[in-house]
């Protein structure tokens, strides 16, 4: 599918800034004053700045808040509704904490449950799809779910925590990239299936639909060669874990911690990238393009 810059600047910030104030909110000694306001603002721009940065990927922008009604069929709507209850929860937490150094371990606890519940709907919003094998697994929160909790953790300078779960991230990212080359061949969906027709023989497109090109083929049909993805697999792979890794095991650690920061989120970017430009939409079969 054609990657979309807000999306993946959406998936990859909000997921960022949601992790760090996960870690915020069950912190049993967490920061007050100035030093929480820098904390929590830092969390609050990542996550809303990618939320907002979401909706510049709709054809109407100003109808976003349409999604908040449909709840009980859509996860971009469960979405929306995880996300105001993480930022209201999460903000009262911060406001007792900044002017009152009052904390309410129950109300950051809440905050932070929904916080995790927010980026598991986002990744539900992908892994849902029956129509894109790729992100149809529950690899896929996984893999959301433990990006956004690493990255929260370095974030919030957690180092030993940092380094165990950026581990696991990377080797869930792994199995993600394994398993998802399969995926769409033993879905068992091919031009046959397609198309109804497979009882009466072999199937195959005689010739494209139209000779033009559509929506369809340019969002749901975008293609990347395999060797470029090989290499870009690698370099995400080693800047948003190999990188951070050998970086908080140096001394300083707050020097390195900021570079190793910097490391993951530029793998993270790429990482992102390919998942959307990976993923094969079996309306593809229709253009012979699977």
């Amino acid at each position: 599918m054609h990657p979309a810059p807000s999306i993946i600047a959406f998936s990859t910030f909000s997921g960022l800034g949601l992790g760090l104030l996960f870690w915020l909110g069950i912190d049993q000694t967490p920061p007050t004053g100035w030093v929480a306001f820098a904390f929590f603002a830092i969390g609050y721009i990542l996550a809303v700045g990618g939320l907002i940065s979401s909706t510049f990927h709709l054809g109407r922008p100003e109808r976003a808040i349409k999604a908040f009604t449909q709840w009980q069929t859509s996860w971009l709507s469960r979405e929306a509704w995880a996300a105001v209850a993480a930022l209201l929860a999460m903000g009262l937490y911060a406001f007792l904490l900044v002017f009152f150094d009052t904390h309410v371990p129950i109300l950051g606890q809440i905050g932070a449950f929904f916080c995790l519940v927010t980026v598991y709907t986002t990744s539900m919003i992908y892994g849902q799809l029956k129509t894109v094998p790729r992100w149809n697994t529950g690899l896929t929160p996984a893999l959301f779910l433990s990006l956004s909790i690493a990255g929260g953790a370095l974030l919030s300078g957690r180092v030993l925590i940092a380094l165990v779960l950026l581990l696991v991230a990377g080797a869930i990212q792994g199995v993600w990239w394994r398993t998802g080359d399969t995926r769409f061949k033993k879905s068992g969906t091919d031009m046959k299936t397609a198309t109804g027709l497979g009882s009466i023989g072999e199937v195959s497109a005689f010739e494209p639909p139209h000779t033009g090109t559509n929506y369809l083929l340019n969002e749901m049909v975008y293609t990347v060669g395999r060797r470029h993805a090989n290499k870009l697999r690698v370099i995400a792979l080693a800047l948003m874990l190999v990188v951070p890794v050998v970086l908080l095991l140096l001394p300083y650690p707050h020097i390195f911690g900021v570079l190793a920061l910097i490391s993951h989120i530029a793998g993270v970017l790429v990482s992102r990238w390919l998942f959307f430009a990976e993923a094969e939409h079996v309306v593809g079969l229709y253009y012979g393009m699977r």
